[in-house]
């Protein structure tokens, strides 16, 4: 019974949150609503006894969340007043249709739910980060090492990007004077 009532909080909380971040005209307010949304959905993974993804959840998407933040407030005026809808058409609708689809699905998850097994023999004593490792460094070695390479590469990308940005600003400045 908890755990269904855990599951509910969390939903309603992390859709509710989400609902904020993509209807609210304030830059900031969408972020810190993106950041909530991202932290309570790693609350599924605690449910679930999944642990190392829920670590993963906080540290690694509301980390990357925050520096957009960071970003946001850098590139956006703060200060700017923005007046918002009291009145959403658009949202009252999104959230209908919406909960008419989370209700069909509630009903059809039961039936679809019964047909389900491991792909994977849960094993006494070892935990849920040993199980990942072992899989990912088995069976989706190759893939690994590839989005390790492609990740590489991207950091290379942003460097050589960031310094021809410096390297025209610090150009023009040198005219400029």
């Amino acid at each position: 019974m908890i755990e269904i009532l855990g599951f509910y909080f969390f939903a309603i909380t992390s859709i509710s949150l989400f609902a904020i971040s993509v209807f609210s005209k304030r830059t900031l307010y969408a972020m810190s609503a993106l950041a909530g949304g991202m932290i309570f959905v790693s609350g599924f993974f605690f449910m679930l006894n999944a642990e190392f993804l829920g670590i993963v959840q906080i540290i690694v998407y509301t980390g990357a969340v925050m520096v957009l933040y960071a970003f946001s407030m850098m590139f956006f005026d703060a200060q700017v007043e923005v007046p918002e809808k009291t009145k959403s058409y658009k949202l009252i609708y999104s959230l209908s249709i919406f909960s008419a689809l989370l209700l069909f699905l509630m009903i059809l998850a039961p039936v679809v739910g019964t047909n389900l097994k491991p792909e994977y023999a849960i094993v006494e004593g070892v935990g849920n980060t040993e199980l990942i490792g072992l899989v990912v460094f088995t069976k989706y070695l190759v893939v690994f090492e590839l989005v390790a390479v492609m990740l590489l590469v991207a950091m290379i990308c942003g460097i050589i990007l960031a310094h021809k940005d410096m390297q025209k600003k610090a150009l023009a400045k040198e005219n400029a004077q």
